[in-house]
């Protein structure tokens, strides 16, 4: 697990139109989100519709958003891009959606599952890392975003996010052989 603390990671990776994004692109923003995650996992569909109106809450707020597919598109081609597109297009995501071919993106933030989520300050420390909410497929829980908005509502107040913090749980990522 990535220490909170740690630096965020670069990256330079293209989205599902081939357009670049690099860490550097959300340099002016007071807080970044990096989520891990794919199209075909039942725990990110089980939010999507969530994190999307969460996104298009905190963006105007100042919190960038970013999302990371590591999956090996060779066993999982809905993952790709075409899959990408169509899952940015139907949930209605409104931040740039990126693949990570290579996977080197998630070895360096050490993501282990989707949807993984990495909150980043101002100077880009990790402040939080784990779970969008309590909700999960089959608990009956509503999907709110509880623990992600309550630590990006600190992190965008300049104020320290709680460090008692519960790891995302989801689908593995789909480590290439």
């Amino acid at each position: 697990m990535l220490a909170l603390g740690t630096q965020a990671p670069s990256f330079r990776l293209p989205d599902f139109e081939g357009r670049i994004v690099s860490l550097d692109d959300f340099a002016a923003a007071p807080a970044l989100l990096v989520a891990f995650m794919c199209n075909h996992c039942p725990y990110v569909q089980h939010i999507r519709k969530e994190l999307a109106r969460f996104a298009r809450e905190y963006q105007p707020r100042g919190l960038a958003v970013v999302a990371i597919a590591s999956n090996d598109i060779e066993t999982y081609p809905q993952d790709g891009p075409k899959g990408m597109a169509e899952e940015a297009q139907s949930a209605g995501y409104t931040f740039p959606y990126l693949l990570d071919q290579t996977q080197h993106v998630a070895r360096d933030y050490k993501a282990a599952c989707t949807p993984d989520f990495f909150l980043f300050d101002r100077s880009r420390r990790l402040v939080y890392r784990g779970q969008f909410d309590a909700s999960r497929p089959g608990n009956s829980l509503p999907v709110t975003g509880a623990d992600m908005r309550a630590a990006c509502d600190a992190a965008l107040a300049d104020k320290p996010v709680p460090t008692e913090q519960r790891p995302s749980m989801g689908c593995s990522i789909k480590w290439r052989r």
